[in-house]
This record gives structure tokens, sequence and C-alpha cells, in this order.
């Protein structure tokens, strides 16, 4: 538990992918016209359940201010005490926990699409461990104590360790395969662990310090880190609903894909990319946080079945909504301090997913 941050600061598609479509969606929820109307509505209310949980996350906090003069503080900033929590701590907040459950939520589905492995999140990659690594040096050998000064290390932490896990999967003459990958990414994050720990133990101020950030949190981030995380997750979003029908194609196999036109090689590599730019800048930006990007895709999949294009768009709205709804709960829950969101996102995302295991199979993508 910590001390809320206001209460410190107040006081301060091609014929081929058609075909694929077809093929690979044969359990989608309900069929043509009416299935795709169904999905559709789907989404609707989950863009009306971001929209009602982002102004709980605006209007509930540590500090309880009156709905009436949140509303009015929201549209009509004075600069009073109200107007700067909204605006200046309440207003980022949320926004960074809506990029953030996108990211988590994407990169996640878009791991499991990739590796064909419905356990894979996207610490998979050695993305999460990578980002650890950045912000480890930066405080135990730069000495940076700010969290802007730390995104910036995490997220050439994360690119660098994306980057040894393709090239270590793809070395010899055989391509990236799924396989490969996640060999490849477990021996990366043991590496990047052991190494982590090294420089902490050795060095208990970093150590102290780099604790706070480990446990995932959105608090104390401001307008500045929302800026300088948008850019990486805007292009990751862009090239993950490119590769969707791809993905389609490849969930019949190497084979099938590359008979039905799609670039193998090219496809994985894409797709780490994309993984490396949204786990990166999410991790970078709120620390890393567990449970979302696992178990997001899963429930995405149960609403709307395998097709990828359908699965990314709801795990985009569901992810935001479980951050952002774990966010205001451990404001609630810990007043007149908070729980840190990772923490809570823990609670509730390991039971969730165990119902969904006991509910349903998790069937090999």
């Amino acid at each position: 538990m910590s001390l809320s941050v206001e209460s410190r600061v107040v006081r301060g598609q091609r014929p081929q992918e058609r075909t694929a479509e077809k093929t690979t969606a044969p359990d989608a929820p309900g069929s043509g016209r009416t299935g795709a109307a169904l999905r559709g509505l789907g989404l609707v209310v989950g863009l009306a359940a971001l929209v009602l949980v982002g102004l709980l996350s605006v209007w509930v906090g540590t500090r309880g201010i009156p709905f009436t003069a949140t509303w009015d503080a929201l549209w009509n900033p004075d600069g009073s005490e109200t107007s700067v929590i909204i605006h200046d701590y309440r207003i980022p907040r949320t926004l960074l926990g809506i990029l953030v459950g996108l990211a988590l939520g994407l990169a996640g589905a878009l791991m499991q699409a990739l590796t064909r492995n419905p356990l894979a999140d996207p610490g998979m990659l050695g993305v999460n461990l990578g980002a650890s690594a950045g912000v480890v040096v930066a405080i135990a050998f730069f000495g940076v104590a700010a969290p802007l000064g730390y995104v910036w290390f995490a997220l050439a932490g994360a690119a660098a360790a994306s980057v040894g896990v393709h090239l270590l999967g793809s070395s010899g003459r055989k391509l990236a395969s799924p396989e490969r990958l996640v060999v490849a990414g477990a021996a990366v994050t043991a590496v990047l662990y052991a190494f982590n720990w090294a420089v902490l133990l050795l060095n208990p101020r970093a150590f102290d310090q780099f604790r706070f950030w480990t446990v995932g949190s959105l608090a104390g981030r401001y307008h500045d880190i929302v800026v300088m995380a948008l850019p990486f997750i805007g292009t990751g979003l862009v090239v993950a609903l490119v590769l969707a029908p791809s993905l389609n194609a490849l969930a019949m196999g190497d084979q099938m894909g590359r008979a039905l036109g799609v670039n193998v090689g090219r496809t994985r590599a894409l797709g780490a990319v994309a993984v490396m730019l949204l786990c990166g800048a999410a991790t970078a930006a709120a620390g890393p946080i567990g449970f979302v990007g696992l178990a997001v895709p899963h429930i995405a999949r149960f609403v709307v079945g395998p097709d990828q294009r359908w699965v990314f768009a709801y795990s985009m709205l569901i992810a935001p909504v479980l951050l952002l709804g774990s966010d205001v709960l451990g404001r609630v829950l810990g007043a007149p301090g908070e729980l840190q969101v990772g923490i809570v996102t823990a609670f509730i995302g390991a039971p969730l997913f165990i119902a969904l295991c006991r509910r349903r199979k998790l069937v090999m993508l």
C-alpha cells in the first residue's frame, strides 16, 4: 500500500485470406450478418463500459470529490484545487490506464497467435525482463530517479531483448518457429533475471528504488508519460491489426499459411516488433502488470471465437476496462492510501483465468 499522489500534492484482405477466415473460424458465435451484428453490438457495449470506467477513474480517488464538482471541473478548469486534481493527476492516470490496458491486451492476443500457445503472455519473448533490465541499469549506473527517465531505458531494454530473442530463434538455417522463439525467450529471460538481481542485491539503494516500479502502478504518471507512450503504442497497434488476417491463415500451420500467400518469416518478425512496441511501452510507463495480457485474449475468444480480427478488437476494449477497474478498486480498498494496480490485477486476473480454464478447455491456437 502506498500514499496517494493526489494526497501528497494537494496539500500539492485478399481472396486467400477470406478462405482462411472461413476455415479457421467455424466455431465463432453466430454466422453471417447476424453474427457480425452481434459482435459489433458487443464492441459498442465494450466501448460504453470503457467510457463508464473512465469516468469512474476520473471521479473516484483517495480524495473524495462530489460527482457534480468533478463533472464541472472536468469541462471548466479554473485552477482550483479540485481542477488540479482532475486535470493534472486523474485524467493523465486514466488516459495512461487506457493506453497500457489496450497495449497489454493486444500484445497478449498477438503473442498467443504468434506462438499458437494459449498460455503465452507478452513476457514470453523477454520483453518485460528487458524493460526491467533497462530500468535497473538506469537506476544503478546512471542515477535516474524520475519515471520519465526510466521510460527510455525501459524501451531500449525491451527492444534489445526482443531483437536478441528473434536472433536466437532464427539462428542457423531454420526460420524463427513458435517453438524456437519460446525457447529463445526463456533463455533470454533467465539471463536478464539473473543480471537484474545480481545488480540489485549488490546495490541496496537501487533495489529500494526499483521495487516501487516493479510492482506496476499508474500513480504518479503525468501527461509527459502519456505523450511518450502514445506513438509507440499507436505504431504497435497499427502493425498488429495489419497482421490479423495473416495470423488467421497461420493458425492452420506454417505450410498452409504459405500456400495461402502468407510470408511466414516476415509475419513473425513484424509480430515480434509489434509485441515489443506494445509491451515495451506499456511496461516502461507503468511497470510490469501481470495477467492482463494472459487472461483477456481468452475472454475475447470465448465471446467471438478464433478470428483474430475480432479477438484483437475485443482485447483492446476488455483489457483497459479490467485495468482501469482494478486501479479504481485499488484506490477504494486502500484508502486513505491505495493499492497499486499490479497487485489488484493479480488478485482479480488469477481467479478469472482459473475460472476460464475450468469452464472451457484451452485449445491450441
